[in-house]
């Protein structure tokens, strides 16, 4: 198991290691009262994903007040990023870091970890920390000092002191250094980790040790054992159960995702509402709730209808729309057309459509290639729905 940043620190804080001040947040305004509560000069707006390069790929950002921090936790919450094959691809953040900006003199690295190849547990630290060193490691390996570390019971001893000789030469900061690296090998044991990593730890100005970024894996084996871990997964399993409603609401939409085979696309609760109760009626369940506010453009409506068609349960689409003074029929078509563009994915899709240019709207659906059955009423669309949905099933 893979922890967050954040959730990471307050581990290690509790065995006295120690990092900037800093307070998670879920929203732009949590952001500026965590900001207001710090009081500090600076702040670093840290997007909490499962990775290690967030600088390069812009989730970390500065500011220097209260309501940067707000502005800037406002562009990072429900942003969702693609990180390739190396890492785990698709994340969006639910949550951002609030921390004091540190100043740093020196950047280091410290990680403990488990050498699979030789069943032992190793301590590796450098005199240069930061970003790239990964590349810089292979490219030259003796930059990185390596030290086996022996279980004693529940604790892991080695020579902690000559690893920090060999990092640092001032006979204070290497002092400072080997009780970092003795307290890193015990929150390793205690907490039954397979790596703890801490990229920077910086050296402050006064000759203080932050651990600036920490990265955590957990042996999901023996979360039977560490309540307190296993209640994180459990925690960060609902944050991604939620990521489709906070990118959803970057796009001018609300949606909740439910667990039914049907996706539903409406403009407007109410009438949201009253799709859902009559899909039920005829033996349907719907995949979502899907209202589309009326401040969506053609594309945020593409991006929702891009959710129904990649979503793996969706087995059939019903569009009901009345098209109202700020939301026309036709800017609802554009958008289903812009999906199905852009994906490949076929599905039965029958579309209701009333009010404000519905019959523009199906004269752009089919000038758009998208092929759909047009129903009249809401109660033959959800009917005409259902009965397509068993078919695809069949």
């Amino acid at each position: 198991m893979l922890l967050h940043e954040f959730q990471a620190k307050k581990l290690l804080r509790g065995f006295g290691i120690s990092g900037p001040m800093g307070q998670v947040a879920a929203s732009a305004t949590e952001a500026q009262e965590a900001a207001e509560r710090l009081g500090c000069k600076r702040y670093a707006v840290k997007g909490q994903l499962l990775v290690s390069d967030r600088l390069q790929h812009d989730a970390i950002r500065y500011a220097s007040s209260p309501s940067e921090v707000a502005e800037q936790a406002g562009k990072l919450i429900g942003a969702r990023f693609n990180f390739g094959h190396s890492q785990l691809s698709d994340q969006v953040i639910h949550q951002v870091l609030v921390e004091e900006f540190v100043e740093a003199n020196r950047e280091l690295y410290a990680a403990v970890t488990l050498d699979k190849s030789a069943g032992k547990i190793v301590l590796m630290a450098s005199s240069q920390g930061g970003s790239g060193i990964e590349e810089r490691a292979l490219a030259s390996p003796e930059e990185i000092h390596r030290c086996e570390l022996k279980l004693m019971g529940m604790k892991a001893d080695g020579d902690f002191a000559g690893i920090a000789g060999a990092v640092s030469p001032e006979p204070g900061l290497a002092i400072a250094l080997a009780e970092v690296y003795r307290n890193l090998a015990a929150a390793f044991v205690a907490s039954d980790a397979t790596l703890i990593d801490i990229n920077p730890l910086v050296v402050t100005p006064d000759q203080q040790l932050f651990a600036l970024d920490a990265k955590m894996i957990v042996d999901d084996n023996a979360l039977f054992r560490r309540p307190e871990l296993a209640a994180l997964r459990i925690e960060n399993e609902r944050l991604e159960r939620d990521r489709d409603e906070l990118e959803a609401q970057r796009y001018q939409i609300n949606f909740l995702s439910l667990g039914g085979e049907i996706g539903v696309a409406v403009n407007g609760a109410g009438l949201a509402l009253a799709t859902h109760d009559l899909l039920v009626d005829h033996g349907g369940r719907p995949s979502n709730f899907m209202d589309i506010r009326t401040t969506a453009t053609s594309l945020d409506i593409a991006h929702g209808f891009e959710m129904l068609l990649t979503s793996p349960q969706t087995k059939a689409i019903l569009v009901n729309v009345h098209g109202g003074g700020m939301q026309r029929c036709d800017t609802i078509a554009e958008g289903l057309g812009i999906a199905l563009r852009r994906r490949s994915k076929k599905l039965p899709i029958v579309i209701r459509m009333a009010g404000n240019n519905a019959d523009f709207a199906r004269t752009v659906l089919r000038n758009n290639g998208v092929q759909f059955y047009q129903s009249e009423t809401m109660e033959q669309a959800a009917q005409q729905v259902v009965e397509l949905c068993r078919k695809e099933a069949a």
